[in-house]
């Protein structure tokens, strides 16, 4: 799924400076990013595909700083441009940044500061919007990255409204997108925006890929947190929740075992992932659901009280919400994609508490020391894109999402 802003008319259509053309798409480069993504503008902007009907962009390869830049498998890059090349640029891509925890350069943040001052559409790929969020051009902006690290973005950077679920947002003149593929969604739709449909379809034939794809990041969210909860005593907390999801309990349940305060506990539990702990919860038990219908026989109303939901509407809702299908067609199309011969676990194999448990010839499920299942805790929150209370208004991952703002079709 995308989503196109309406908030920012204004800045959409801001003019460029005299200097600047919009045919000319810089790409900021930086030691230490990673190949892939890099070469994905490189790609899309840097090859004339005129025979194709594509219209051709001119391409400049900026160095973010100084030295050769060293990439992917210890490949060094020469980049033909410095950041004085910017200042002819349209559009400016930042497609990664090699350290979601080290500052970028600031010369090259001013670079990006004065060519959006200049009119210039700043695009960040991936790891590249915490670049674009370090020079101030996200503030008070919807914005995405990759799932894995749009906690961090979010408590870094609380005053961008961060939002997991879209493969990419376009606030006007300012984009950012997901992770690797979602890099290729948002720069097809760049040239979809700069030249219509038949041109972004016929790079899309060219590049072999889907010239839109529908649906955003969360059927792929993994249960990740950010690394400095390890050692706080909340993930003992976590790792409780995660053993009892087959119960029905509430985040006040969790405040209690914590020994807060309700409030007091959202607001750690907040800074500490930049998620709420209901939309936490809420996402862990569709996690949970999902990977019954994957694993299991159960119907869907026996999914349902297994993750700890009050009903099977509950499950259907929250499901459709963060996956974008109901459970039973999830599971249908779980199965036709799964390879012949591969089959589901059976459910009459039950673990405690009526959960059904691994094959006893399964040894990577063998059961885990409750010490090792509290450390694992420091790797289960998932950037959570469900709802703030069962059968609420969805709620973003930050703050929210902005007033007029929509989702494009």
């Amino acid at each position: 799924m995308s989503h196109d802003s309406t908030a920012a008319p204004e800045a959409a259509a801001r003019k460029l400076s005299g200097r600047r053309r919009k045919e000319i798409v810089a790409v900021l480069l930086f030691s230490g990013g990673p190949i892939f993504e890099s070469s994905i503008p490189l790609s899309v902007f840097g090859i004339d595909r005129q025979d194709a009907g594509v219209p051709r962009y001119r391409l400049l390869v900026c160095a973010g700083e100084e030295g050769p830049l060293r990439t992917t498998g210890g490949l060094e890059l020469t980049a033909p441009n410095g950041l004085e090349a910017i200042s002819r640029a349209g559009t400016v891509v930042v497609p990664a940044w090699r350290s979601i925890t080290s500052p970028p350069p600031e010369e090259a943040l001013d670079a990006l500061r004065r060519a959006h001052e200049e009119g210039a559409r700043i695009v960040g790929l991936c790891t590249g919007a915490f670049v674009l969020a370090a020079a101030g051009l996200l503030d008070g902006r919807p914005a995405t990255t990759h799932w894995m690290y749009a906690p961090t973005l979010a408590k870094r950077y609380p005053s961008v409204h961060v939002d997991p679920r879209e493969l990419f947002v376009d606030d006007g003149d300012v984009l950012t997108s997901a992770g690797t593929a979602a890099g290729i969604d948002l720069c097809l739709h760049i040239v979809r925006t700069d030249h219509g449909n038949e041109a972004a379809g016929a790079l899309a034939r060219r590049l072999v890929v889907p010239p839109r794809r529908s649906g955003g990041q969360e059927r792929y969210l993994d249960r990740s947190l950010p690394e400095e909860i390890g050692a706080d005593p909340l993930a003992e907390v976590v790792a409780w929740a995660l053993e009892h999801l087959h119960e029905q309990f509430d985040v006040e349940t969790l405040a209690a075992r914590a020994y807060m305060s309700r409030r007091t506990f959202d607001r750690r539990f907040r800074s500490l992932t930049g998620s709420a702990p209901l939309q936490w919860l809420i996402t862990q038990r569709v996690l949970q659901a999902q990977r019954l219908l994957e694993t299991s026989d159960y119907s869907v109303d026996e999914v349902a009280g297994r993750c700890g939901f009050r009903s099977p509407v509950a499950l259907r809702g929250h499901f459709r919400r963060q996956l974008g299908s109901s459970p039973a067609a999830y599971r249908a199309a779980y199965r036709a994609r799964r390879p012949q011969g591969e089959k589901h676990s059976d459910h009459h194999h039950d673990g405690p508490h009526g959960v059904p448990g691994p094959s006893p010839v399964s040894p990577e499920h063998a059961p885990v020391p409750l010490q090792a299942r509290r450390t694992a805790a420091a790797s289960t929150l998932a950037p959570s894109a469900s709802l703030s209370t069962e059968g609420a208004k969805p709620e973003l991952y930050a703050t929210g999402r902005l007033p007029g703002q929509r989702s494009a079709p």
